[in-house]
């Protein structure tokens, strides 16, 4: 079967990280961003497209700095049971932090996504960007690296067994022997780690996908290492062809290190494409949009997310760049290690680093729709990524990616023509896992 591009739509509402000055626009409602209308909305217009999954990002800490979207939005699993009940075939996948979340309790709530929405489920498992999370759940700081990595492991295969609670037929409903369920299929989990303790099983069967499908978003060593081991999709940094190809080459090849089949693991990058009627009408709107969003006290506190929130405005902003790399390594380690070596070695100030962080980039996808067709079609044959995960600004301009780029990319063989598949695990050809158990009894009967 050829290789064909995968697509997800990552909704921001009234503006996320690079789209800081998006709530302005008069096309945007001010309360889009906790109006489910507003997502059914989008996830009915990327259903139509033929979309692969509907995105939703999350995070348990804010304060008045933070992108205006960040500030008031609804949690991502209460959001997508109620768009399950307006769609059919788009996956639904939301972010949970392993971090500051029970193993049994989070297994339940995806299942049941699994189940209202008919095998369309996806987790996106993250360890938690946001060292202030930590004084939301009663702690007085965030975990470690080498912790929160280790804890995200064993919750997905704690959630995993919990999953396998059930075996496919457990429940005969035999009214005719009084038998409903099987308790021969029933399995408890009991389950003694390092960082959990849970008993089990779940009280809820398995899906028509058998079970939710895991993504990670990891850049770091650990998390990298975290995704070969455990992701089916994966939320990609993305950067320069050259960056998205070293990095996709990488997974793939921890994968197999692993022993998992290198194509059970979708890398997806981000993508904001600016579709227009001519290139230079994509490139002078991308410019637009890069001018409205620029600002300089909403770039200082961009930056101090990386170091757990950290606020850089107690400082000289024309000094050399403050020593915080003690609050590095509970926060992004990965990108504050990365900003504090370029700082050091360029002797930037402050003032410098921030600035620096939102200079204007030319993005690969902009232009007229032929141009964002042919640049999306080059990437993805240098081995950069299996699909994007894609943020628009507004209604119209997710309208005229679909209705000018995706038909180009079908006519190529690039993109589907139809649904072929009901579940998340069939969009992305991903196997439906074997109940453990199940797995057992066949090794069993077999020996």
């Amino acid at each position: 079967m050829s290789r064909t591009i995968h697509l997800a739509l990552h909704p921001y509402g009234v503006g996320g990280p690079g789209q800081h000055g998006l709530w302005k626009d008069p096309r945007v409602a001010k309360n889009s961003s906790i109006d489910v209308n507003h997502y059914i909305q989008q996830a009915k217009a990327a259903e139509h497209a033929l979309f692969d999954a509907l995105f939703i990002v999350d995070s348990q800490f804010i304060n008045a700095t933070y992108p205006a979207h960040y500030l008031n939005r609804l949690e991502p699993l209460t959001l997508l049971s109620a768009v399950a009940t307006h769609t059919s075939r788009i996956g639904l996948v939301g972010t949970a932090s392993s971090t500051y979340n029970s193993p049994f309790n989070l297994a339940r709530r995806f299942a049941s996504l699994d189940h209202i929405s008919g095998g369309r489920a996806g987790w996106n498992v993250v360890t938690s960007f946001d060292t202030g999370t930590s004084r939301n759940f009663g702690l007085d700081e965030h975990l470690d690296y080498a912790t929160r990595y280790g804890r995200a492991l064993e919750f997905v295969r704690v959630a995993r067994g919990l999953w396998d609670s059930y075996e496919d037929d457990a429940f005969p409903a035999d009214v005719e022997r009084g038998v409903f369920l099987d308790p021969d299929k029933l399995h408890a989990l009991d389950h003694d780690g390092e960082h959990f303790k849970v008993a089990g099983p779940l009280n809820i069967s398995r899906s028509p996908q058998g079970q939710p499908v895991i993504f990670q978003a990891g850049v770091s060593e650990e998390g990298r290492d975290l995704a070969a081991q455990v992701a089916e999709g994966i939320y990609a940094p993305g950067g320069s062809l050259e960056q998205a190809q070293e990095y996709y080459a990488d997974v793939k090849k921890r994968t197999a290190s692993y022993g998992r089949d290198p194509e059970h693991i979708k890398i997806f990058i981000h993508g904001g494409p600016v579709v227009a009627a001519t290139d230079e009408a994509a490139r002078g709107r991308e410019r637009e949009i890069f001018e409205e969003d620029n600002d300089f006290d909403r770039n200082l506190a961009l930056l101090g997310r990386s170091f757990g929130a950290y606020d850089f405005s107690r400082h000289d902003l024309d000094a050399p760049f403050p020593d915080v790399a003690h609050l590095a390594e509970k926060g992004g380690r990965t990108g504050a290690g990365k900003i504090i070596e370029r700082a050091r070695q360029e002797k930037l100030t402050l003032r410098q680093v921030a600035d620096s962080l939102n200079s204007f980039r030319p993005a690969p996808f902009v232009g007229a729709p032929a141009t964002v067709a042919d640049s999306i079609e080059r990437w993805f044959d240098a081995g950069t990524f299996d699909g994007i995960n894609l943020a628009f600004r507004t209604a119209e301009d997710l309208d005229l990616f679909v209705d000018g780029v995706v038909p180009i990319l079908q006519k190529r063989g690039l993109y589907r023509t139809a649904y072929e598949a009901d579940t998340l695990r069939g969009h992305l050809g991903l196997p439906v896992p074997a109940n453990r158990h199940t797995l057992a009894r066949g090794l069993h009967a077999d020996a």
